[in-house]
């Protein structure tokens, strides 16, 4: 079964976005996803909806972020791309007949309810600014020379 990305893949423009200077085109947010730039535009169109990103129309325009990065969670992001349900399985008959099936839906809606509170709340609790922190310090770390490299 083929994962719904948006999510990851509207996390990485946004990042990208916050560090860039100036606005970035459907084209070039394209390229780096490998994707057409009508799609972009789409999944862009949400996060203006919510009032996350802006557009700027004409030369030099394109998509700037609008938003405080700390008041903006995972979650609102996943939100406002449209994302599917954070969890797609569960049962096929919900009004069975059968004392076997009810007793499997039951444990299987009873555990995806929890693991579906327990990620919305995680999603919640992370903004895009930690999220930016995180990716600066992942950045500035410098790395170890080994011994073999080194002279």
């Amino acid at each position: 079964m083929r994962n719904d990305s948006r999510l990851s893949r509207t996390l990485h423009v946004l990042l990208h976005m916050a560090r860039h200077e100036g606005p970035m085109t459907s084209e070039a947010i394209g390229r780096m996803l490998g994707t057409n730039p009508v799609v972009v535009r789409r999944t862009m169109a949400g996060l203006r909806d919510a009032g996350y990103v802006r557009s700027d129309k004409g030369h030099g325009g394109g998509w700037s972020i609008a938003a405080d990065l700390d008041e903006v969670s995972l979650l609102d992001v996943h939100r406002a791309v449209g994302g599917p349900r954070i969890f797609a399985i569960g049962s096929d008959r919900s009004n069975s007949d059968c004392a076997v099936e009810k007793a499997v839906n039951q444990a299987i809606e009873d555990t995806l309810r929890e693991a579906e509170a327990l990620l919305i709340e995680r999603l919640g609790s992370v903004s895009l600014a930690q999220l930016a922190r995180d990716f600066d310090a992942g950045c500035c770390v410098k790395k170890p020379r080994s011994a073999l490299g080194s002279t």
